[in-house]
């Protein structure tokens, strides 16, 4: 049974046996979380959850972002999810098209931090829930993406398999915690014609539904032992093409933390292609605005589908305006958050209004390995020039060096950590194996500079 694999990879899962480079990339996992988490932080989904965790109270084990108190580890992991998806930086896995940080290591830390764990058991934690929440997203096909927020769905796996981890549970109570997991796994992408906070829900609820699982199990509560391949399970209700192989295929051998990526855009990343393609148009071809006609954006089809009539209402809802963010990307030469603070600035404004975008079959062949758009400027004088991007910064084919993402940290944490403590908490995520997960997130070391 695929959940008895999997039950088996994560109760293995040592740092002692983990390659020294996937060691490395859960502590890039975790630093990448750690800005996008302190930025949202101060956001007001996050505050919401807080407000709300302090009414309904909790035993104080675990440290929550906004306003630095600590509560329950579930309403932690609640709230740092959903601060870790606010400001659309947060990682992303191209194959499965998911945000793995979000619900999966606010779940981890939230847990390793109740129980006093050590840096090599987060490291562990992570690892194992970003094999099993990757790979459910990869098996669960394309057709998925189509309703179901994958985040939401697939994150409630991840979650649960780095709880399960953290808290030592046994083979067969990894099994009966999977179960639990994927009949809790939801989301859908309705929120995106409101622009609404659903998004921020989706990782939170699943980070929480990920622990209960866990701690369930511990306790001997049964779940479902064939929740994915049963004729009633989870591949079989939320998808049309599946591929069950996918969970198990080179499990412990085969590592998808090693091709996940990370944002350099704030933005949805289904705009990074397009937004890199137009920043050679505009750094290496020099294509200014004053001297554009029209810009045309051709991208895949799941791209398409997904920011396709999409209107920039709200600084939210711009982050998926394709037209929106490659206005910014050519006038200002980037896409940070500060291009979100005034939809209404005129340069990116005007320059939207010459931007189109087209469904192209052709680039979607090679989807969701490859993300591609096509980008083609027409000048005023006639002149059209053309730039196209398959792997946008970021991807593990064409990624960032970990100095670029020490310096996305600085820069995400600015207004929020003094330089002393951007330094200290990079200095100990690079060198997690020397703390515990209080060194890092207990309140007194957050308030303290």
């Amino acid at each position: 049974m695929i959940s008895q694999r999997l039950a088996a990879f994560v109760a293995g899962c040592g740092y002692e046996t983990l390659p020294e480079n996937i060691r490395a990339s859960a502590k890039e996992c975790l630093l990448d979380w750690m800005g996008s988490a302190f930025r949202g932080a101060i956001e007001p989904p996050a505050r919401m959850y807080a407000d709300l965790a302090k009414l309904e109270g909790g035993h104080p084990r675990a440290t929550a972002l906004p306003g630095v108190f600590k509560t329950s580890a579930s309403w932690a992991a609640q709230i740092n999810a959903a601060a870790s998806h606010t400001v659309e930086m947060d990682d992303l896995h191209p194959a499965s098209v998911l945000h793995p940080a979000a619900p999966i290591i606010s779940a981890a830390v939230a847990v390793a931090e109740a129980i006093d764990a050590g840096g090599k058991q987060l490291i562990e934690a992570i690892v194992a829930g970003y094999e099993v929440g990757i790979r459910a997203g990869e098996a669960v096909g394309r057709t998925h993406y189509d309703l179901w927020h994958t985040t939401a769905t697939c994150g409630t796996f991840g979650a649960a398999a780095a709880a399960a981890r953290l808290l030592g549970l046994t083979e067969s109570q990894i099994v009966e915690a999977i179960g639990s997991a994927g009949t809790q796994a939801a989301g859908l992408w309705q929120f995106l014609e409101d622009g609404a906070m659903s998004k921020q829900l989706h990782p939170a609820h699943a980070a929480a539904a990920g622990i209960l699982s866990a701690e369930l199990g511990k306790r001997g509560f049964t779940g479902a032992k064939k929740i994915f391949e049963g004729p009633k399970g989870f591949l079989a209700a939320m998808s049309k093409d599946a591929e069950p192989d996918m969970l198990t295929d080179g499990l412990g051998t085969s590592w998808r933390i090693l091709t996940n990526s990370f944002k350099k855009h704030a933005s949805c990343r289904h705009t990074h292609s397009s937004i890199d393609s137009t920043l050679i148009l505009r750094n290496e071809r020099k294509v200014r605005p004053e001297a554009l006609r029209h810009l045309e954006v051709r991208i895949y089809p799941a791209g398409f589908k997904l920011l396709n009539g999409v209107q920039p209402a709200t600084a939210y809802a711009a982050k998926f305006c394709l037209p929106y963010t490659v206005a910014a990307a050519l006038t200002r030469g980037r896409v940070s958050l500060t291009e979100f603070e005034d939809l209404d600035a005129p340069d990116i404004r005007s320059t939207m209004d010459r931007v189109s975008m087209v469904r192209d079959e052709s680039l979607g062949a090679e989807y969701p390995e490859k993300w591609p758009a096509r980008v083609t400027a027409t000048l005023e004088s006639g002149e059209t020039i053309s730039a196209e991007v398959g792997y946008p910064k970021g991807d593990s084919k064409n990624p960032l060096t970990l100095a670029e993402l020490q310096d996305k940290f600085r820069a995400l944490t600015e207004k929020i950590l003094s330089a002393s403590r951007q330094d200290r908490l990079i200095h100990m995520a690079d060198r997690l194996e020397n703390h515990r997960a209080s060194d890092i997130f207990g309140t007194t070391v957050l308030t303290t500079v």
